[in-house]
């Protein structure tokens, strides 16, 4: 069975031919340790352990070496200290903040059912690898010195912006760039930069007297080159990073070790948006997976966390995601009912080829889901399709052997008018036979604030659409 993924560096989806099918290697962007990582954090560390399942799955786990690293030197981790440990000397400051953020990351993703990393590296760690290849840069042309700074350029590269597959005019109109006089080009990004009094400094590159620290784009450049060599597989992250990061990790990377790529297939999640809107602190929406995890700020529920990771995976990665209270009610009541029905079950020795196959297109999730309820409507009868069932739901990671009652986790038992829901559940089956879907949903979420969880399938007998209902919170 092949396995296809979209390369956002070609456009299109390729067949992966793994550089070595002995070390598939794959590199994703990880945090930035100075705060809570929020739900659109979330959404790249659930798809691309996905990714690292099923490439373990088809190339056997120790053939696999998945690399996320750990941003632990940046200007937010540098405010954050200062704010929040004033009396400390800023070096002190900074290892509290990044010591106990890193614990909540780990924390926080764990619920999510995400596996380990098979290295997970500092920044703080490679600060001589970073030097290293500045030092390559500047010696080969690509950087230059200027006022204690170094810094890539742009101009030196040709094919700079194929991969945001933007001209340098479109990028420089549509980016923030630092205007600064010593800059050759107004692309021209940081490698290297002096550092203020008080803040974390090691001795610079390219013959740079003052000390220093380096860029952003630098570090995941030399720590996916100390792990994972100058050319690997895959590299992942949100479409965010897409420009100007990633542009500037393949700049880097490409011209210090004189490479024709840094990764064969560069694969990126879509956004995510609240409630319909962007997620914003201003808007008062901005949710960090752990209030999800372990407050009812959101949807007036507390969420276990394989309930996110399945409300994440309904939605195919590379499509911007809705986050909703619906959906998280309705990836609950799914796992409900998985819950009682493989309680006792033993998990068979593999997951269902189904499910593998429609993995194996570009992560194709949504299908992989019908698939699983395919299979669960099956093994209602069938124990040999249950063993199957709930051996799948733990490859995919939604379901680990919770019990119903810790899959509902901070849920109190509420009381409905079960007349009303009635009607409201009768309405809306009229409103979807009238194809009125505005109506339709309208009332769905009006029976969702009550805290009731719908769910349409259709009855064997005669085809029709049949709506049952329970309380989900």
């Amino acid at each position: 069975m092949s396995l296809t993924l979209y390369n956002t560096l070609t456009r299109r989806k390729e067949t992966f031919e793994p550089l070595d099918a002995e070390n598939v290697r794959m590199y994703v962007c990880g945090p930035t340790v100075y705060d809570y990582a929020h739900i659109g954090n979330a959404r790249p560390v659930i798809v691309f352990d996905v990714l690292f399942r099923l490439l373990r799955h088809t190339y056997g786990a120790g053939h696999v070496t998945y690399v996320r690293n750990i941003t632990d030197v940046d200007d937010k981790i540098n405010a954050r200290a200062a704010t929040e440990f004033p009396d400390l000397p800023l070096n002190e400051a900074i290892r509290r903040v990044t010591e106990a953020t890193e614990k909540q990351f780990h924390d926080d993703i764990a619920a999510l059912g995400v596996l380990p990393p098979t290295v997970e590296p500092r920044a703080t760690e490679h600060i001589e690898e970073m030097r290293r290849l500045i030092d390559a840069l500047v010696a080969n042309g690509h950087a230059y010195v200027a006022e204690d700074h170094v810094l890539f350029d742009v101009a030196s590269m040709p094919d700079y912006g194929r991969l945001s597959n933007r001209s340098l005019e479109e990028m420089e109109a549509g980016a923030r760039v630092e205007v600064a006089p010593y800059k050759k080009g107004a692309m021209d990004f940081v490698l290297w930069k002096p550092s203020k009094p008080g803040e974390p400094s090691w001795p610079s590159p390219a013959g740079i007297a003052t000390p220093g620290r380096p860029g952003w784009h630098i570090e995941c450049s030399a720590m996916s080159e100390r792990h994972l060599g100058p050319v690997f597989d895959i590299h992942g992250g949100g479409i965010d990073l897409v420009f100007p990061h990633h542009e500037n990790e393949i700049a880097q990377s490409r011209c210090a070790h004189g490479t024709p790529a840094m990764a064969k297939v560069w694969m990126h999640n879509g956004f995510l948006q609240v409630e319909g809107e962007k997620m914003s602190k201003s808007l008062g929406n901005f949710i960090t997976i752990n209030e999800l995890l372990a407050t009812k700020k959101f949807g007036a529920n507390q969420w276990h966390g394989r309930v996110v990771r399945l409300a994440m995976l309904g939605t195919h990665y590379r499509q911007p995601i809705d986050w909703t209270a619906d959906r998280l009610l309705q990836a609950r009541a799914t796992l409900l009912d998985f819950a009682d029905l493989l309680t006792g079950v033993k998990a068979a020795d593999a997951p269902s080829a189904d499910v593998v196959a429609a993995l194996s297109d570009d992560l194709n999730t949504p299908s992989a889901l019908s698939i699983i309820h395919g299979l669960a409507k099956s093994a209602r009868r069938n124990p040999e399709t249950a063993a199957e069932l709930k051996a799948t739901l733990e490859f995919l990671g939604v379901y680990g052997g919770e019990t119903r009652d810790e899959l509902n986790v901070g849920v109190e038992a509420v009381a409905v008018d079960e007349a009303k829901v009635d009607e409201l559940v009768t309405a809306r089956l009229a409103a979807r036979r009238a194809k009125d879907f505005k109506e339709s949903d309208r009332l769905r979420d009006e029976l969702a604030a009550m805290g009731v969880a719908v769910k349409d399938a259709k009855d064997p007998a005669t085809g029709d659409i049949v709506t049952t209902w329970e309380i989900a919170r």
